[in-house]
């Protein structure tokens, strides 16, 4: 029994250490080779690989209706041929990453005599056509080339249409410059893509007849053929002298193209040639058609199932160079240092030990971090000074301003029920934004005030932004007040004030952008020879006067505007009228105290009595508007610098025209031409009351808008266009004139200059 024991724990231990052997040896199994055809198809012919889409033998290429994939391997032949079935052209390779084969054909050969006499040559076998199949000649990888001299090469299509083609030239020997193919001897030319037929030609240039330098000047033999780039060498003491056949390396391009490009054949999944998991279509470069590759980090055939598989990149250490621990990953991999280094483990001697280097690194990265906590600290602190002095410097403008006042305003306005009336209180980094920091193409005007730029806020809304050049101590004090009740205005011909920005040393205003310009260049920079009729200069002075009337006698409490002048009316895209510029203008009293200040306004417009006495009131914007409406009527700036003394002044220039009674010269000529004479009176009668040089003589803005108004239905009425009789016109005057509360004396004498009078007879 013990003799058993033993022999059974002797096999034992044999059986263990054969398993152990094996052990190793099993694990080191490699996968089956790459899939290059279908199962069960060959996947060579000779030395060339056949890789599926193409296959030798039924079921074993791709059928997608064209011929081309389906060879022929020739075993008979020492050493087997490959062809391509249905063509008979022999393959010397195919490349499946590529998208190339290769074949061989012959050149086309034409031979003369010592006198230019043709004696034969070759001209068969030496055409391809490729017809429907997936081939198409590479344009990037071939060549046509003729050879000998002189000699015309060229090649054409089915259609016997010309395609590509060059000529060659012979010199004498002792002339002869170096150079590969350049055109003496030989020469070569590119092909188009797209290329299925190959034909060649050779047209012979003939001879002189004993010509006695026939022997350096031509050669015996000319060739046509097209041929691999990299392939053809040329020598001239190799093929000058040649009269031989040889045939030459041509450079296929293959592709499907049964269905067109990449995203056309995606759609027919059922005929999608790239049928692995992880690959890819590309677009073919040469001709309609789409290539399959595998993904990166992937090798194989991707027109099989499952072709396309992982490449184990820790086996190839010359192209994934990894010099610590490899793992493989599908599609990728990964390279780390052994345990106890650090580094970069995919450079030599990137590991290094990690106690040193961690010591070394905690050194460091220790004094980088001290050093950059300084230094961000320091900053930190820097900025947080900066910003609260920013903010300080922003509150004080802000209370200085009379932010806090228009707060509480704003506040008491709201809980009253009637709102802000859009009104808002803007941050100067809105605005800055709005301007793309006040850019100087976002600029509409500049003025005596300050500079109007044209702005965009967040919600899209186009604004005039006015960023004003100074302001008096005394003016901030009430501005934020006055602001808030300009904000109540509500009417079509004001420009609404939409809110102000503070925070800043001089307010800025936001006012809602007009964009036709101004009335000022609207009639001067406008070309003069352009027209204005006088029914839209009546309905802009109109529009204007509305205005400046609601001002006076609607707004709670009355606005007196200071700066009446054409550069301070706006036009919007249909013309209408819109005043604007509140810079001069101030809240006219509740009580019967005067308003005494600064003389503000615009040479040629100011009101002479306000002049006089620093006090200005509603007649004040009564005379600059007197001095718009004569702008409007002569097209004549108010003021010429640059003119005779006595002509510097259109008002001035009025009243002497007026004293001599040639005012009508001074109109324009399109005023003659449309307004009637008893409605060029009334105007001229209204002007000179408003220029009046007493306050007192002058009628009220709402006078004048409802005189002009008045004398605009008159000029529109039909019995006055018509040309009615002079009885019917003044009956319908004296009916116009009964609606206004001043009716104009027939006899009205006005005192223009001491010592003058002048009468107008309605």
């Amino acid at each position: 029994m013990s003799n058993m024991a033993t022999t059974l724990r002797l096999q034992a231990i044999a059986l263990a250490v054969l398993l152990s052997r094996l052990a190793p040896a099993s694990a080191k199994l490699q996968p089956p080779p790459l899939g290059i055809a279908r199962p069960g198809c060959r996947d060579r012919c000779g030395n060339i690989t056949v890789p599926y889409p193409f296959g030798i033998g039924a079921g074993c290429h791709r059928d997608d209706g064209l011929q081309g994939f389906q060879l022929v391997c020739d075993d008979t032949r020492s050493p087997p041929r490959l062809t391509i079935y249905g063509y008979n052209y022999q393959l010397s390779s195919l490349a499946l990453d590529a998208g190339e084969a290769r074949t061989y054909l012959n050149a086309t050969r034409q031979c003369y005599n010592a006198t230019g006499g043709f004696i034969g040559g070759r001209t068969s076998d030496t055409y391809m056509s490729l017809g429907t199949s997936p081939y198409l000649f590479s344009p990037a990888k071939n060549r046509l080339v003729a050879l000998g001299c002189p000699n015309l090469g060229y090649f054409s299509d089915m259609a016997g249409y010309y395609v590509s083609g060059c000529m060659s030239v012979c010199r004498p020997s002792q002339y002869a410059i170096p150079g590969e193919c350049t055109g003496v001897g030989c020469c070569q030319s590119a092909i188009p893509p797209g290329v299925n037929f190959f034909e060649p030609n050779t047209l012979n240039v003939p001879q002189g007849q004993g010509d006695s330098t026939f022997n350096t000047n031509v050669t015996r033999c000319r060739y046509v053929f097209l041929v691999e780039a990299e392939w053809f060498r040329y020598s001239d003491s190799v093929y000058l002298n040649r009269t031989d056949d040889f045939a030459v390396p041509v450079v296929l391009d293959w592709a499907v193209r049964n269905v067109g490009n990449c995203s056309a054949a995606k759609r027919n999944t059922t005929d999608y040639a790239c049928r692995s998991a992880n690959s890819g279509c590309v677009d073919s470069s040469n001709g309609a058609g789409y290539r399959c590759n595998c993904s990166k980090g992937y090798e194989g055939n991707p027109y099989l199932n499952d072709g396309c598989r992982d490449i184990d990149e820790c086996q190839h250490k010359d192209e994934y160079p990894c010099y610590g621990v490899c793992t493989n990953t599908p599609g990728n991999y990964t390279c780390k240092c052994p345990p106890g280094t650090s580094g970069d483990a995919s450079t030599q001697n990137g590991c290094r030990d990690k106690d040193k280097f961690t010591l070394a690194l905690k050194v460091v990265t220790g004094v980088s971090v001290g050093v950059f906590l300084s230094v961000f600290v320091c900053f930190w602190l820097y900025l947080g000074l900066q910003k609260r002095k920013l903010i300080r410097t922003k509150q004080k403008f802000f209370e200085q301003n009379g932010g806090v006042l228009l707060q509480q305003q704003m506040r008491s306005y709201s809980s009253a029920g009637a709102g802000a009336g859009g009104f808002k209180i803007f941050s100067k980094e809105e605005l800055e934004k709005a301007t793309i920091n006040f850019a100087d193409d976002r600029v509409l005007g500049r003025g005596g005030h300050g500079i109007v730029y044209k702005g965009i806020l967040e919600d899209e809304t186009v604004v005039a932004i006015k960023k004003s050049k100074m302001m008096e101590e005394a003016q901030t004090k009430e501005f934020a007040r006055e602001m808030f009740i300009l904000s109540q205005i509500n009417h079509r011909n004001v420009v609404k004030l939409l809110g102000c920005c503070l925070e800043v040393e001089v307010p800025m205003l936001v006012y809602e952008f007009v964009s036709n310009g101004t009335l000022y260049h609207y009639i001067h920079d406008k070309d003069l020879k352009a027209d204005i009729t006088f029914d839209t200069r009546l309905r802009i002075a109109v529009e204007s006067a509305e205005a400046l009337a609601y001002m006076h006698s609607s707004a709670s409490p009355p606005i007196l505007h200071g700066d009446v002048k054409t550069a301070n009316i706006l036009l919007d895209d249909k013309l209408t009228a819109k005043v604007s510029d509140f810079g001069a203008s101030k809240l006219a009293p509740t009580d019967e105290a005067e308003i005494a200040t600064l003389v503000q306004g615009t040479c040629g417009y100011l009101d002479p009595e306000y002049l006089m006495t620093c006090q200005l009131t509603d007649k004040s914007d009564v005379y600059s508007f007197g001095v718009v409406l004569l702008e409007l009527l002569t097209r004549k700036k108010a003021l010429y610098l640059d003119g005779p003394e006595e002509n510097r002044s259109l008002v001035s220039s009025f009243m002497t025209a007026l004293k001599a009674g040639r005012y009508e010269e001074l109109l324009d000529s399109q005023v003659r031409n449309e307004m009637r004479a008893d409605v060029l009176e009334e105007i001229a009668h209204l002007v000179v009351r408003c220029l009046s040089m007493s306050g007192e003589e002058r009628p009220t803005m709402k006078e004048a808008a409802e005189r002009l108004e008045m004398l605009r239905r008159y000029q529109q009425h039909p019995w006055v266009q018509a040309g009615g009789n002079a009885e019917e016109r003044q009956n319908l005057l004296g009916m116009e004139q009964q609606n206004l509360p001043y009716k104009f004396r027939q006899q009205d004498v006005l005192d223009l200059e001491e010592g003058s009078t002048y009468t107008f007879s309605l």
